[in-house]
């Protein structure tokens, strides 16, 4: 599968369903200075710039309307949402210094013709350095400047510039961000005090509930859609904090850290990922999520989570009768960790986690997002599982060490070419990736426009075999790329999928 240039290619699940981000190319511009007046009227009262608060507490707006503009049925118009909340929503314009082809676009358009060989004799197809634009939606939650988007949008890049819609343009600067959620947080400098989008609650959603989006797909300038909630908590395949928003609202390429408004013009979502095998069907993150890192991301710049210290996976119908089980709820543990919490705390392999201090674990992928969001250091009762009976156990949360994301170079026809960067499969990793630890390599990186990304292949991804060959480590994988035609056969494990993407070299 091809990904377009305004979006990155994502193939999800074993049911192969194409999942895409939905950063792209967008001309967005907001008239904070025009529309302050109409906001302070829709959402209440004046913002002023937000004081410095303590590390943790809340810094964002909250508290929409009292009251939905359409409190009961279908909404007679979104006009007054859509003309007060825009004044908040914003262009992210990017730039980064990339390798490759001077001109990437033409290559593709004289790639088969007549024309090619003339193309490249004259040198347009040489390996050299050039800025790669790109463009995505970002929303202000505070009068002082920060603002929310996804982490794709603003991922190794020399500069960002946001632009509003008088035509105004700022620089801004990244303060943090976090890959394993897609969501960032970069500042913005003004002598004017911002309007801020207030932010909900998410959990307190329903399906069927109407929603509007604001974005900028396909360039084509600033863009109101609308529909309804279609459901909650939805795994697609991104990463193992999956816990999206499903939506009809149009979401395209370049809607990517946009708002997803509900009837009070507050956010209960980010919009990040669409399937572009259906025109309604699109995903936000909730904003419960981004809240939750929100403070880590403004004084810290990362993340810090929970670790228990075991790989988990889902209790099917076969292995509920195998276990003597009831039903199918909890998370089975099929390996701890030696010497980490879990361990420590006395969980087995074979135990089932049904309850995490005081959350019951009704669904397997709900236990990762419980631990990561525990203090680091806080002791916490587990109730899992045994034989049958009930314990309850405790345990002492420790720090989720992330993999350092070294790329790991290769010979040219390797690795690099293909447009990946790898990095052996360690334990920790493979329980941060939900997979077994018997060998392969991970992809922590898929260079824009590559033969790679164009195949789908995405960052997280275990390559386990190349042209039917095992894959041992990342020097083996040099040479078996390096060896490589045409053409690479890859076997790769995404989740709990295990899928061949065929990789077609470029040249």
């Amino acid at each position: 599968m091809k990904a377009s240039r305004l979006g990155t290619a994502v193939l999800v699940s074993a049911a192969a369903v194409a999942i895409l981000v939905a950063s792209g190319a967008l001309d967005v511009r907001i008239t904070w200075r025009d529309n302050a007046a109409r906001a302070i009227d829709l959402f209440g009262s004046k913002q002023e710039a937000a004081p410095d608060e303590p590390t943790g507490e809340r810094f964002w707006r909250e508290n929409g309307l009292s009251e939905p503009i359409a409190p009961q049925g279908v909404p007679g118009s979104f006009a007054d949402l859509a003309q007060e909340a825009s004044a908040g929503v914003v262009n992210i314009q990017t730039s980064r210094t990339v390798r490759g082809s001077a001109g990437p676009q033409f290559e593709d358009f004289f790639s088969g013709s007549p024309f090619e060989d003339l193309f490249r004799q004259h040198g347009h197809g040489s390996e050299r350095e050039y800025k790669r634009q790109s463009l995505g939606t970002g929303f202000v939650i505070s009068p002082d400047g920060y603002i929310v988007t996804n982490n794709h949008v603003i991922e190794e890049v020399d500069s960002i510039k946001v632009a509003f819609e008088d035509g105004t343009e700022l620089e801004a600067t990244i303060i943090g961000r976090d890959p394993n959620t897609d969501i960032a947080l970069i500042q913005v400098e003004s002598d004017e005090t911002l309007f801020a989008l207030p932010l909900g609650n998410s959990e307190q959603v329903r399906p069927g509930e109407w929603v509007v989006a604001i974005g900028n797909p396909f360039s084509l300038g600033h863009t109101v859609t609308a529909g309804i909630v279609s459901a909650k908590h939805r795994i697609i395949g991104q990463g193992k904090y999956d816990d999206f928003i499903q939506t009809d609202a149009a979401i395209n390429f370049g809607n990517s850290g946009g708002p997803l408004l509900n009837m009070k013009g507050e956010v209960i979502g980010i919009n990040t990922a669409i399937n572009p095998r259906a025109n309604t069907i699109g995903f936000a993150v909730p904003i419960n999520m981004a809240k939750s890192i929100l403070p880590q991301l403004r004084t810290t710049g990362h993340v810090t989570r929970g670790w228990l210290g075991v790989v988990i996976q889902r209790i099917t119908p076969e292995l509920s009768e195998s276990f003597g089980l009831e039903g199918e709820e909890g998370a089975l543990v099929s390996k701890v960790m030696p010497d980490g919490p879990a361990d420590e705390a006395g969980i087995e392999h074979g135990d089932v986690i049904v309850e995490f201090d005081g959350q019951e674990i009704h669904d397997w992928n709900d236990l990762p997002r419980v631990v990561a969001e525990t203090p680091v250091g806080k002791k916490v009762k587990v109730v899992v599982l045994r034989n049958g009976e009930r314990e309850t156990l405790k345990a002492a949360v420790a720090e989720l060490k992330e993999p350092q994301k070294e790329i790991e170079l290769a010979e040219k026809g390797g690795a690099t070419e293909f447009g990946l960067r790898v990095q052996n499969l360690t334990p920790d990793l493979a329980e941060q990736l939900g997979v077994d630890e018997d060998g392969g390599v991970v992809v922590t990186a898929v260079s824009p426009g590559s033969p790679a990304e164009e195949a789908g292949v995405q960052r997280g991804d275990v390559i386990l075999e190349v042209n039917r060959s095992d894959v041992t480590g990342v020097q083996d994988l040099r040479e078996q790329l390096a060896d490589a035609d045409t053409r690479a056969l890859l076997l790769i494990r995404r989740g709990d999928a295990t899928i061949f993407v065929p990789v077609k070299r470029k040249g």
